[in-house]
């Protein structure tokens, strides 16, 4: 009888212990994804050429705790209620961005973008006169961001809805995860 109620007793604390851990586990998971890291679905053409609808990549949410976005990071934020967009840092506060001749200028020097001149290209060779068309200076206040998408021809961007708060980033993307094949870093 000693041997059942022993047996008992360790059967419920191997219980507890899995119970403990897995309490943990989710606990961990909760943590991580609301504070450090989480996935994203890309939705649409705007960053087409860098990034494609239906990736999933992973957001890592604790940078900007301790650093402001910088030009050239991909970043998410909340456009909307409902919505997120991801879109590339083009400026940041007290920097006058415009596009003149399809040359992007942040405070009136040329700003190269390596990842755009493909499909630059390509928009010339459809007939395209510009892949940016030309917009007139805007500073941009403090506390705000300059973002476009990469896909110039089709991207709601702060060309239409004005710099974007910084308090409204959600985080930086950082790498693609799905599809497999795609697997890469997204800088």
């Amino acid at each position: 009888m000693s041997e059942e109620i022993t047996s008992s007793h360790k059967k419920k604390n191997e219980l507890w212990e899995w119970i403990k851990a897995l309490g943990i586990a989710l606990i961990l998971a909760f943590l991580i994804r609301t504070f450090l890291f989480a996935p994203f679905i890309v939705e649409g053409e705007s960053m087409e050429g860098t990034l494609h609808n239906s990736e999933k990549l992973v957001v890592n949410k604790a940078i900007y705790f301790l650093q402001d976005p910088k030009p050239g990071e991909i970043i998410v934020f909340h456009a909307e209620k409902e919505r997120d967009y991801i879109k590339r840092v083009i400026a940041v506060e007290g920097d006058t961005v415009e596009v003149k001749n399809d040359q992007l200028l942040v405070n009136g020097k040329v700003v190269e973008e390596p990842y755009l001149a493909q499909f630059k290209e390509q928009a010339k060779q459809q007939g395209e006169p510009f892949f940016t068309h030309d917009f007139p200076p805007v500073q941009i206040p403090a506390d705000h961001i300059f973002v476009m998408g990469d896909n110039r021809l089709n991207s709601h961007d702060s060309r239409a809805i004005g710099p974007v708060a910084v308090s409204t980033v959600v985080g930086r993307a950082e790498f693609t995860f799905w599809p497999v094949a795609g697997i890469r870093l997204t800088r």
